[in-house]
């Protein structure tokens, strides 16, 4: 059973994770590859919308998505945009990328390339990953607007839509982690954690949430503190 505690706390992460930011025009959507084909359906809808004149999908295969989508992610994605009526010469495909450092790096590169001049990006993600997905944009293109999406929904539609709470709360802890112990890495630029949502992130580490935390030789809180100093 997941106590009442532990669901109060996961609410302050999924909140925290969220960056609230309202889409609006800008020069390209980048959506980034995962087993979510939301983040496809969200790209051609913003599409439809007016709000970009381009979409870049990025990203190869892991092992969770490896049997879904064999093709790789921005292939899938690609075709499930197609189907929802997205023009094959509004996408753009970048398959090699495996994590979120490659998909903005290797996607700026692909960009360049095309000779498409970039000053705004809508960056589109699972809804948990929108704050790390941002972060990292922020670290490696400093220059762009970063505008985050991703599907609309609560806490609870995200559970029921992956069937599984206990992994749903062992990811936002795990997404939290990253957080805090990416910086010091350089991967993304550090930002303010509230005292509220580094209390939930600790009591559901005490809790046992842990599985999709990484090796780190002291607490992510003790890291995050170091690093500040």
């Amino acid at each position: 059973m997941i106590s009442e505690q532990a669901w109060a706390d996961t609410r302050r992460l999924w909140d925290y994770h969220q960056m609230g930011h309202k889409a609006r025009p800008c020069s390209v959507a980048i959506g980034l590859g995962s087993h979510d084909l939301g983040v496809a359906d969200v790209a051609a809808a913003l599409y439809k919308q007016g709000m970009v004149p381009l979409l870049v999908f990025t990203g190869a295969s892991s092992p969770t998505t490896r049997d879904r989508m064999p093709r790789g992610e921005a292939v899938h994605y690609r075709e499930r945009a197609l189907e929802l009526g997205v023009p094959s010469s509004a996408v753009l495909v970048e398959p090699r990328a495996r994590n979120t450092g490659e998909n903005i790096r290797f996607s700026r590169s692909l960009l360049n390339e095309a000779g498409v001049d970039v000053s705004s990006v809508l960056l589109i993600s699972k809804p948990y990953e929108e704050r790390r997905a941002y972060a990292t944009a922020r670290k490696l293109w400093p220059k762009v607007e970063i505008v985050s999406a991703s599907t609309p929904m609560t806490l609870n539609e995200y559970v029921d839509s992956i069937q599984d709470p206990r992994l749903v709360i062992d990811m936002l802890v795990g997404a939290l982690q990253r957080l805090l112990i990416y910086p010091g890495e350089g991967f993304i630029i550090r930002q303010s954690v509230p005292d509220d949502v580094m209390e939930a992130y600790e009591r559901l580490c005490r809790e046992g949430f842990t599985s999709r935390l990484l090796p780190t030789s002291q607490p992510a809180s003790q890291s995050a503190a170091a690093q500040e100093r």
